[in-house]
């Protein structure tokens, strides 16, 4: 029996150099541009940004102007990869020897069946876009969007990032958000209401919130952190236990809960220091069969 003998197949290695040497390194050469046009986009888009940003918002907080800044470069990369990607795809097809004319056209065709379903999409991005031009929020700001509150994690063309205080993150579509709150824009303010006893002397306790105030607004502390010391605006409210006195005061952006944070413990040791009365609710007890004269002797 005759052994059997596998021959392999010719390898036309002549060919294969041409075609390295040739549309291998015009593949080469595509993709090596592409990473040096995205190492330039990632260096001249921030310098083309700040100085722009920092001459627009000039004279606002240096906080602000930062996230504004990281806002926009993170979008503008973002895009500018994208495009990278589409042109370093499409250039390079040609080179493996496929026709990318039928491709296009079956593109235009596809975006002409997908637009009608796709209207989300685009009005997601043209609301991201006003979004960003408008400056209505950056990343790092506390904001309320479609219902939603949090802090901005990331602002792009077709979604807004945002993570709330119990770090649950939510994606929201920018066409679905209709207004947009922020709550941490080029300042922000304390607002907030204390309860005292009906008892008390209103103008003492007057007296004691504004000295409170202006201590923290002197404090090493906390003073770099307000704009406006807190004080009292008016009497807010007749409570069922008390009457509410609303205090405002203007901070840095975002450092409103740390400011009201640190103004509450101190009133509360103010108070305690003056003998004024922070009402709570109280609770009465009358058993079944119990006698007004009994109930009245243990109140």
């Amino acid at each position: 029996m005759a052994p059997f003998l596998v021959t392999a197949p010719d390898i036309d290695w002549e060919r294969i150099t041409d075609w390295v040497l040739t549309h291998g390194l015009r593949i080469l050469l595509i993709l090596a541009l592409a990473v040096v046009a995205d190492l330039v986009l990632r260096v001249v888009i921030p310098h083309v940004i700040r100085p722009a940003v920092s001459r627009q918002m000039k004279g606002q907080p240096e906080e602000e102007i930062e996230q504004r800044i990281h806002t926009l470069v993170a979008v503008l990369r973002g895009s500018g990869r994208f495009v990278l990607v589409i042109w370093a795809l499409f250039t390079i097809l040609p080179e493996l020897g496929i026709n990318v004319t039928p491709i296009l056209a079956s593109v235009g065709i596809a975006g002409i069946a997908l637009g009608f379903g796709a209207q989300s999409l685009v009005k997601d991005v043209i609301s991201g876009l006003f979004i960003l031009l408008e400056n209505q929020y950056s990343k790092g700001d506390v904001v309320t969007v479609a219902g939603i509150s949090g802090l901005v994690e990331e602002v792009g063309l077709r979604r807004t990032v945002l993570r709330d205080l119990d770090g649950i993150v939510h994606h929201v579509p920018n066409g679905e958000i209709a207004v947009a709150s922020n709550f941490t824009q080029e300042w922000s303010r304390v607002n907030m209401n204390v309860s005292v006893a009906y008892g008390e002397d209103l103008d003492k306790v007057f007296e004691v919130i504004n000295r409170v105030g202006n201590e923290l607004a002197a404090d090493a502390e906390f003073g770099p952190l307000i704009i406006k010391a807190p004080q009292v605006l008016r009497v807010d409210a007749f409570e069922d236990s008390g009457i509410a006195i609303k205090i405002l005061g203007d901070t840095e952006p975002i450092r409103q809960w740390d400011v009201m944070g640190e103004l509450r413990k101190r009133l509360k040791k103010a108070f305690d220091e003056e003998g004024i009365e922070i009402p709570f609710p109280h609770v009465t007890l009358v058993t079944r069969g119990a006698k007004a004269t009994d109930v009245a002797e243990a109140g």
